[in-house]
């Protein structure tokens, strides 16, 4: 008896919610929608069931040129400027972040365009994520852009064509682009006590889930769409004031083909800027990480917080040392002529840019001590996920090295050197 007394009282609190609950979104009229009903079904669904549905019609974003399936190439697809017309704040901090380069970011790899079309242009390999700032509607019209007219920006966190705004402030949201070999972040997060603490908590307590950290929290504070962090991606700043630590990024620099092998800057200095991929001022890199300690001590402690920015700190000067002893070393035999200088190569010294578009095993594992094992290392000292930092990172890049002063001396020895 009691369990009917129970079930009746739980039946009773799901009508009431159901009955005070606001009613679905409801689209205002559109021709659109009755062809779509049956084409596109839950494309329809969607958008009727998202907020810009209570005041908007297809064409506002589509345009109304398209009116049946025989010009249907007609319809245009919305672009950043779309989006800036009713959200112009969020648009202009997207614009002035590092989201908004993604596409500049896969240009500069200098043998990005020898990839298969599928791979790039087709979204089925980096062009996946990287069509991120091919904002310009004429851009994705050109030649060699012909595949990127579905490239995204807003709707990337924004799905369509529910544009949902709950959506995009969960951490599930950044999983898709930044996770994985080169940039595990969601991963790293999910498994730290920042993420273990979101994830119960959004299931047992929901509404104390905002006791940890999540993504948008720490790179998104207080809803600015900008996103920049201080390190970079290729965790690099200028200048340094260790002199110690200065060499070991001036080999780094070379490897990135941003310095000459003879220290000169050289072009690639200009895409690394125009990507925003390192911090190039004491200024710039001062002022990204302020907003990252007001963010982090909210929760913790000044001298908490200090310290741990300082460790982690430290953990990308200890993976610079490991790094840079490995590039010297592949450097060592391109002057010796062990390893041959790839034609379009600019100069005889290992191109960590080109990644694995190599012809020796020592610089294949170069190449992953670099996108795989280094970033790892580095990232997960930010992320606060120790383990990450060790057996994924750090320690992997020990083995690294183990590996290519092996290679070295085996290539000399082959060489009667």
């Amino acid at each position: 008896m009691r369990i009917f007394q129970w079930l009746n009282v739980v039946l009773s609190g799901v009508l009431f919610c159901l009955l005070l609950a606001p009613a679905p979104a409801s689209a205002v009229p559109s021709e659109c929608e009755n062809c779509h009903a049956k084409i596109s079904p839950v494309m329809v669904k969607d958008f009727n069931r998202g907020k810009m549905a209570e005041t908007l019609t297809c064409d506002i974003c589509h345009g109304s040129e398209h009116t049946s399936a025989a010009d249907a190439d007609k319809a245009q697809l919305p672009t950043i400027a779309t989006c800036r017309q009713c959200h112009p704040e969020q648009a202009a901090q997207y614009l002035d972040g590092k989201h908004a380069l993604g596409q500049v970011a896969l240009d500069a790899m200098p043998r990005s365009h020898q990839q298969p079309k599928a791979f790039m242009a087709g979204q089925k390999g980096c062009g996946g994520c990287h069509t991120l700032g091919l904002a310009d509607a004429e851009a994705r019209k050109s030649e060699n852009r012909q595949y990127y007219k579905y490239g995204m920006d807003c709707q990337n966190c924004h799905t369509r064509h529910a544009f949902s705004k709950a959506e995009a402030a969960e951490p599930e949201a950044c999983q898709t682009c930044h996770m994985g070999f080169d940039h595990p972040q969601w991963e790293m997060w999910s498994s730290s006590k920042h993420g273990v603490t979101y994830l119960m908590n959004r299931i047992i307590n929901p509404e104390n889930k905002d006791r940890a950290p999540r993504c948008q929290t720490c790179h998104m504070a207080e809803g600015n769409h900008r996103v920049m962090t201080p390190w970079g991606f290729l965790a690099v700043r200028l200048p340094e004031e260790d002199a110690e630590w200065m060499g070991y990024r001036t080999i780094i620099l070379k490897g990135l083909g941003v310095l000459d092998p003879a220290g000169n800057p050289t072009a690639r200095l200009d895409v690394v800027k125009a990507g925003k991929v390192a911090r190039l001022s004491k200024e710039e890199f001062d002022t990204e990480r302020a907003k990252f300690v007001a963010v982090c001590q909210q929760c913790h402690s000044p001298n908490f917080v200090a310290e741990n920015f300082k460790n982690a700190d430290q953990m990308v000067k200890e993976t610079d040392k490991l790094f840079s002893e490995a590039i010297a070393i592949v450097a060592s035999l391109y002057e010796e002529g062990l390893i041959k200088q790839k034609e379009g190569q600019p100069y005889a010294y290992p191109d960590l840019l080109t990644f694995y578009d190599v012809d020796t095993k020592i610089e294949e594992t170069l190449y992953e001590m670099f996108m795989d094992h280094r970033m790892k290392a580095f990232q997960a000292g930010f992320h606060m996920n120790p383990d990450y930092a060790t057996w994924y990172g750090f320690a992997k890049m020990q083995k690294d090295l183990v590996e290519i002063r092996e290679m070295a001396a085996d290539m000399r020895k082959k060489a009667g050197k």
